[in-house]
């Protein structure tokens, strides 16, 4: 009885065994497709993210604050609140020419805007990039209007100014360095800076000024100026920072004086009445 009773035990244990390896066979399986079903939504989302980068690439997206005529892309970015005279500054970051008009300029935009007359705008171009290849200039260009969004252009720009490398080597393309620039402007979140850098997002914009750029005819290397739509002879020549405060005083006034006629013939014409 004690062997029968031991050998009922042996084959039940057979039994239960079946089909548990059926159910880690079960479980394997279960397990696989999920393997395979997680690689094939991974190498989706990888796809599609590549995808949607290279979509913000070409987008024309205007970063925040940004103005421009009704109907057209906002591609200039003002620093100032709308006053009488507008002073707009185009500029290229990968070029020295800007650089050196932006150094020496510095000082009497600053004097300027806090006259309260004067707002600026900056338009980015990308001409150096032509000149001297590469893709330096675009991409600090787009790396500046991130930082815009975050309101930190200026001083964004101002350490690009700084740092300007050898344009034979094309070091304003390299994602280090503007990030590095970011760090070092300061108030800039880096997440979203970096973010905005990678995809792409601002590439469209700048391309949009430069093509808008070259059709104006404004000539072919920046640094130009332009006071209330009308350019500027010798931005980066014969123009002097003298000469930019007297032609923005005397903008100012003919600003002034015209709406002071406007306004004496409102008055004049509701004085009168309506013609019989």
């Amino acid at each position: 009885m004690a062997g029968s009773t031991e050998l009922k035990e042996g084959n039940d244990q057979s039994g239960k065994g079946a089909p548990r390896r059926g159910r880690r066979r079960d479980n394997w399986r279960h397990y696989t497709v999920i393997v395979v079903g997680l690689a094939v939504v991974y190498g989706a989302a990888a796809t599609l993210g590549a995808y949607v980068r290279s979509g913000k690439a070409d987008a024309v997206v205007a970063p925040a604050d940004a103005t421009g005529p009704a109907g057209k892309t906002k591609l200039a970015l003002p620093v100032k609140p709308t006053v009488p005279v507008t002073l707009t500054v185009y500029e290229d970051l990968g070029s020295p020419a800007s650089r050196a008009f932006a150094q020496r300029y510095a000082d009497t935009f600053t004097q300027l805007l806090a006259s309260g007359q004067v707002q600026i705008d900056y338009r980015l171009v990308t001409q150096s990039d032509k000149q001297y290849g590469g893709s330096g200039a675009k991409a600090a260009a787009a790396a500046a209007a991130c930082a815009q969004d975050q309101g930190r252009f200026t001083q964004f720009v101002d350490q690009v100014w700084q740092h300007q490398s050898d344009l034979a080597h094309d070091g304003l393309g390299n994602r280090k360095l503007l990030f590095a620039l970011a760090k070092k402007a300061g108030k800039i979140n880096e997440g979203t800076f970096r973010s905005c850098v990678e995809t792409g997002e601002r590439q469209g914009w700048v391309a949009a000024s430069q093509a808008e750029f070259a059709a104006a005819a404004l000539g072919d290397d920046a640094p130009v100026v332009t006071v209330n739509e009308v350019p500027v002879p010798g931005a980066g020549t014969s123009l002097t920072p003298k000469k930019l405060r007297a032609l923005v005083q005397k903008e100012a006034q003919r600003v002034a004086d015209q709406k002071v006629s406007e306004r004496s013939a409102t008055a004049t014409t509701v004085a009168s009445g309506p013609s019989t």
